[in-house]
């Protein structure tokens, strides 16, 4: 054990010598091969892992020496590791001042101008086995130019823009094409609140359209065009229409922007105007455009300076290509084009984690270690190993209970979300105390009084031998998942923004876990889930406590800010079933929370660990009674952190997920050792211990089902073994999540068993409450309700909230029909459902009287 001990010491240290730290938060610029010819005004995007760009305008002679425009209709390509572009097409005419976006990996060009003349056209350019593909798309309802555009999912959004080149005024109209319709027809979306604009930054991050600057245009004395520079901003929200955002700090006029994670947009230079009025009178002696860099976070509605470029472009894209943002050519300067094409990725802003943080982190997971080896000495037979020889105490078993759900995607997740939006999820917390008499009073008795080690006894007991496996199978894929994305999620994020190496993460969280669960059991498991319960909670008051004690104005701001801008919003009223109103999360949740506590053997274990059932009985109600107060805790550290980082923009990670803005917060702003106290605490809830869950699943209802006389001592060895061979299973997946970024394909797992849980649920409700259902019957609603949800996922826009209540009820009123047609064994259902005696109860002897 000591060898264990200090090969885990050995691999938390080694993380040293993984991390480079980097504290600065410019973008870091390279030049990529230049354009064939100076250009301005160009469609530029990505197809085919190569870079197009198109069309586009030059002054070859100055244009202070009387030189005239020139207009271009080529579209130039370069392929990734290549030295020079590639002529590959000629428009029909020249082109410049449309927009252009990428999607579905082809460049969309959309209006623009060849000098005399706008055009409506849009059409699409793919870059496909060395040649370009031209796809006409609808026509803008109206000729175009100097306009924004940008999509959000299959949506193309246009902005703003000038109908001829000789008008002296500015649209301020949004139009939309759904490029997912069968025929898509370009539709009018109403103005823009502000005033007409040409070059706006449009952007899309989080869901919604950005509309940011852009100039006005008016006629002067002269008749001449005038150009009035704007810095407000707008957001639209399908759906819900527009609201103003925080003003740009200047006016970043035909800027490149692009999104950037999860919750930024980038805007590149931009024309601020200061020398507008002095073009003729610097004429080559101007400084040229805006060169700062600019980050508006969605979240906080914050703007923050981050880095300058190395010239000021405008009038070109910034075009997102591999990790890199490019933008390719430009006017760097009035009457002056550049062929240069610059490359910006943004420096990794991390923080070392620290030798007194390392010492904490490795004095907890220390203690885990000997919570299992005090334990080993107690493992006699496999109900001590599944069962802790039911030897919890209620309060423990309660505890454990609320450890079990309380992950490290909760601890991330809840304030993250609360940081995001507002209260609106609280209510699915609530749903857990709603459902406690339910289990307490129907669910509970039958688990307790059959005397069955695994859940789904039940189902064979109540139906048949294949109710049974498909349930416990469905649960052995669903913890084994669970157990990966558990590792690989606190791994990530504290990877990313710290010297902590993701692999050492994942393989120090696993391992732990392994051993101590393989040596302890179910009781290191409680006992562990218990410190955790301590370790988790204390460190999220600890942390609610320090910053509300960094917010300027402490928590009078920090109550202030939240209930003026809807911070603490908890209830959305209406009947919408596609958002969060609040019949949606209350109900949803209430069907959704049955189903890990009817369902999920890691939890029902946790019922079955006490003396009896009146203890099992207040373990959960303890659970219960905790999930408010730790509800109200983790969400009002999500709040403190938006007011945070609200009054201290500067301070957020903009490499980072959302997610990880708890983290961030722990590593950055704590002292060095409560940090890694509470960094500890995100180690603990990366540790579930379901390892013990699934071998307990494996072996009592596939291995000893089929093999009833193997001893106990063999099935011990054979748990230990499982437990040893899951936690490996387990890291390995996190591990290949992590090295080959299978996370969609993971989601898309968990997705389609997901798709099992409600229906699983409704088996257990069928058999509870029905007397008629049967096994047939019942494997019939589970069919049902995944194609239903399937279904309803794939053609509808029901909330997620409410797949839970559809699979069950589904697979309750199916499963209860085909069992009322289908022929059926009968059965004696005396103790297996609430119909056949009143309550549960079963014939027992006096022995099995006394130990119920």
């Amino acid at each position: 054990m000591g060898n264990a001990l200090l090969s885990i010491c050995v691999l938390l240290c080694a993380t040293l010598a993984h991390g480079a730290e980097i504290t600065s938060e410019q973008v870091q610029w390279r030049s990529l091969p230049a354009l064939p010819q100076k250009l301005s005004g160009q469609f530029a995007g990505a197809s085919g892992g190569a870079l197009l760009v198109i069309g586009g305008t030059d002054f070859p002679t100055s244009l202070f020496e009387g030189g005239q425009k020139v207009w271009y209709d080529t579209v130039y390509v370069l392929e990734p590791g290549k030295e020079e572009w590639v002529a590959a097409l000629k428009l029909d005419h020249p082109l410049a001042y449309g927009a252009s976006i990428t999607i579905d990996d082809s460049v969309v060009c959309i209006g623009g101008s060849s000098g005399k003349q706008h055009h409506a056209e849009v059409f699409r350019l793919r870059w496909i086995d060395g040649h370009i593909v031209r796809t006409p798309l609808p026509s803008l309802p109206q000729p175009l130019a100097m306009m924004g555009a940008t999509a959000l999912g299959n949506t193309i959004y246009v902005a703003g823009g000038q109908r001829d080149p000789q008008s002296t005024g500015a649209l301020a109209d949004l139009w939309s094409l759904d490029l997912s319709q069968r025929t898509p027809q370009w539709q009018s979306l109403g103005p823009i609140p502000g005033k007409g604009r040409i070059l706006p930054v449009v952007a899309a991050q989080g869901g919604a359209v950005y509309v940011i600057s852009g100039a006005q245009l008016s006629a002067g004395a002269d008749g001449k065009v005038v150009r009035n520079y704007l810095s407000d901003g707008y957001r639209f929200q399908p759906g819900r229409g527009w609201s103003r955002i925080a003003a740009v700090p200047h006016p970043v006029v035909a800027a490149p922007a692009a999104p950037y994670g999860q919750s930024h947009i980038l805007v590149y230079g931009g024309d601020d105007g200061v020398h507008a009025q002095q073009v003729m009178e610097l004429r080559e002696d101007h400084p040229g455009f805006n060169r700062d860099v600019l980050a508006y976070h969605t979240i906080t509605n914050t703007w923050v300076k981050i880095g300058q470029m190395p010239a000021g472009l405008v009038t070109t894209q910034a075009v997102l290509w591999g990790s890199q943002t490019v933008i390719p050519g430009g006017e760097d300067r009035p009457g002056h084009r550049s062929a240069e094409v610059l490359s910006g990725q943004l420096a990794l802003w991390r923080r070392p984690f620290g030798l007194i943080n390392y010492a904490v982190l490795i004095a907890y997971l220390g203690a885990n270690l000997l919570v299992g080896v005090y334990f080993t000495r107690r493992q006699k037979n496999t109900n001590d190993f599944f069962l802790a020889g039911q030897r919890i105490s209620w309060w423990a078993a309660g505890i454990a209970i609320f450890g079990t759900q309380l992950s490290s995607i909760t601890f991330m997740a809840i304030p993250a979300k609360t940081f995001a939006a507002d209260w609106t999820y609280i209510l699915a917390n609530v749903a857990i105390v709603l459902i406690t008499p339910i289990v307490v009073f129907f669910y509970l008795p039958f688990f307790r009084r059959l005397q069955i080690t695994s859940a789904y006894e039940y189902l064979e007991k109540r139906f048949n031998l294949a109710v049974r496996l498909f349930g416990s199978a469905t649960f052995v894929l669903m913890q084994t998942g669970r157990m990966a994305i558990i590792l690989y999620l606190p791994a990530l994020a504290l990877s990313v923004i710290s010297d902590l190496n993701i692999y050492i993460c994942i393989l120090t969280m696993g391992v732990v876990s392994t051993l101590y669960t393989m040596l302890g059991g179910a009781e290191a498991v409680t006992w562990t889930e218990v410190l955790q319960f301590f370790v988790l909670i204390g460190s999220a008051v600890l942390t609610l406590a320090l910053v509300a004690g960094s917010i300027t104005g402490g928590v009078d701001a920090l109550a202030i800010t939240a209930l003026s801008e809807g911070k603490l919003k908890a209830f959305e009223w209406g009947w919408d079933y596609t958002t969060t109103t609040v019949w949606v999360v209350l109900i949803g949740n209430i069907f959704a929370q049955l189903v890990p506590y009817t369902t999920d053997q890691a939890v029902i274990q946790r019922y079955l660990t006490t003396p009896s059932e009146k203890e099992a009985a207040q373990s959960i109600w303890l659970n219960a009674m905790f999930v408010i107060p730790a509800s109200l805790i983790f969400f009002s550290i999500g709040t403190a952190l938006y007011v945070f980082y609200k009054q201290n923009p500067q301070l957020i990670n903009i490499n980072m997920q959302t997610d990880a803005i708890f983290p961030w917060f722990i590593l950055s702003q704590m002292p060095v050792g409560v940090s890694g106290l509470v960094i500890a605490g995100l180690f603990a809830a990366g540790q579930s211990g379901s390892q013990n869950s699934v071998a307990t699943a494996i072996v009592t209802d596939f291995y000893q089902r089929f093999r009833p006389h193997a001893s106990e001592r063999h099935c011990l060895r054979l748990a230990r073994k499982l437990t040893l061979i899951l936690g490996i299973i387990g890291i390995s997946c996190a591990a290949l999540m992590a090295t080959f970024d299978i996370e969609s394909l993971w989601d898309l797992f968990l997705t389609i068993l997901g798709l099992l849980g409600g229906g699983l649920a409704g088996v257990f409700m069928l058999g509870i409450f029905t007397k008629r259902a049967s096994g047939g019957g019942a494997l019939v609603g589970v069919v049902t309700s995944w194609v239903v949800l399937y279904l309803v996922q794939s053609y509808t826009s029901v909330h997620f909230f409410l797949y839970a209540g559809i699979g069950i009820i589904v697979c309750v009123i199916s499963g209860y029909i085909a069992s009322r047609v289908m022929p059926a064994d009968r059965r004696n259902l005396e103790g297996l459902t609430i119909f056949t005696s009143g309550r549960p109860e079963v014939s027992l002897n006096k022995a099995e009287a006394a130990k119920a």
